[in-house]
């Protein structure tokens, strides 16, 4: 039995080894196979990039040959086939705009443009003056235009009204001061030599003339008469400053008429170019700003009228009556501009006053300073108050930088101008500051 049983199980262990065997076999056929296939497809993708490559070599030819009959029949006169875009060639590639070329080319290009803007603003930069004057003035009417609003005169018949007046008012004034301006003018041309002869023989006048010859010089330019062709430039020089000046007047007051009549239309477009989500609060910046210009402008005018009227009535009071109405419009005119106008119609006045009597001199002298302290601290802050309440140091400073640059007019815009930079900054910038 025991033969038998191990013969059974040696035949068992051989079978089972053989199916074994068996099993090897065909896991190796398997293998075999898929290493065929790999094959078979290498060698398919090698036949791919050979007719890839077959295909990029006869492009590249035939791009060659086209180049070749393009290059030779680049002079010859083509007319396209279509009205397609491919007619004409096709478009290259635009410029990279980081490149340096793109940048400075760009630059430079911008560069000369703002050259020659800057050229063509100021060759006409005395138009743009007259338009700012205009400008200044018609805002500065405005507040009696909405004065007549207020009252329930609608805004055409308020313009109406306004300009009628102005119009009135200088036609009044030429009509009755002008003669007497004219005649009080050619009495004081007429009495300037004797007043010159006087100074002469003051000893403190003397005595500076023997130091540095003013009047010497000054005499013997009079006798000469080059001197009016050296400021007019001659008789022609002298028309064609009074054509100008008659020519600037009736532009500024045609361009006034004009802007006060279009005063709600040039603001509401302006405020357009302000964005959506601002526009209400530029909107009130900016009528506050013209509300101050325009109280500026009143408040400067009654300042003038007060000073013009008080040196006419002290003129007549202390023996200069015939020459009251000339002086007074000269101190009236004077005491617009800021800072330095009043000084220099004091000066005036008070030089013809010692020239008359020294009396008459030493009178005007105190009165004008006494009048000067008054209109500082009492005239003109009062009627200042409500429109451009700023620092005096920044209406000194506003005065010196206009006057620089603009000299009268830059005087006269300076102080609006710089109330109107100081509620920007306190309602923009201050605010904004605080918030962060």
């Amino acid at each position: 039995m025991t033969n038998a049983e191990d013969k059974i199980e040696r035949l068992e262990e051989e079978v089972h080894e053989a199916e074994e065997a068996a099993e090897s076999a065909e896991h190796a056929q398997e293998e075999a196979t898929e290493a065929a296939e790999s094959a078979e497809h290498a060698a398919g993708e090698a036949d791919d990039s050979a007719t890839t490559a077959e295909r990029a070599a006869v492009q590249a030819q035939q791009r060659q040959l086209t180049a070749e009959e393009q290059s030779k029949d680049f002079l010859v006169d083509r007319t396209p086939d279509d009205e397609s875009s491919e007619s004409y060639g096709a478009p290259g590639k635009p410029l990279k705009r980081h490149s340096p070329f793109y940048m400075g080319f760009t630059g430079a290009v911008g560069a000369l443009i703002a050259i020659w803007l800057g050229q063509q603003i100021l060759s006409i930069t005395s138009v743009l003056m007259l338009l700012v004057v205009a400008m200044f003035l018609a805002v500065g009417l405005n507040p009696l235009v909405e004065l007549f609003i207020r009252k329930g005169v609608k805004r055409p018949v308020a313009v109406l009204i306004v300009i009628v007046g102005v119009l009135l008012a200088i036609a009044g004034f030429v009509i009755s001061m002008v003669p007497v301006i004219s005649d009080q003018v050619s009495t004081i041309s007429e009495r300037a030599p004797d007043w010159f002869k006087q100074l002469q023989n003051n000893r403190t006048v003397q005595s500076l003339n023997e130091q540095y010859g003013i009047l010497d010089r000054a005499e013997q330019t009079l006798k000469d008469g080059k001197w009016a062709n050296t400021v007019f430039g001659g008789v022609v020089g002298v028309g064609l400053a009074v054509l100008s000046a008659i020519a600037n007047t009736f532009i500024v007051i045609v361009l006034m008429l004009y802007f006060l009549a279009t005063l709600p239309k040039i603001k509401r477009f302006a405020y357009r170019f302000a964005p959506a989500s601002r526009r209400e609060r530029v909107t009130y910046l900016g009528d506050q700003i013209l509300a101050n210009v325009g109280g500026y402008v009143s408040g400067a005018f009654v300042v003038a009228l007060c000073a013009g009227v008080s040196s006419m009535i002290f003129l007549i009071i202390v023996g200069l009556g015939e020459y009251a109405v000339a002086l007074a419009v000269v101190v009236a005119l004077l005491d617009v501009i800021p800072m330095i106008g009043a000084t220099l119609g004091a000066v005036i006045v008070t030089a013809i006053g010692f020239a008359t009597d020294p009396k008459i001199g030493l009178a005007c002298l105190v009165f004008y300073v006494l009048y000067q302290q008054f209109e500082n601290y009492v005239i003109y802050p009062r009627v200042m108050a409500r429109s451009v309440d700023i620092p005096g140091s920044l209406i000194v400073v506003a005065a010196l930088v206009g006057a620089g640059l603009l000299g009268v007019v830059g005087a006269l815009l300076a102080i609006p101008t710089a109330a109107a930079i100081q509620l920007i900054v306190k309602e923009v910038f201050l605010r904004r500051q605080d918030v962060r």
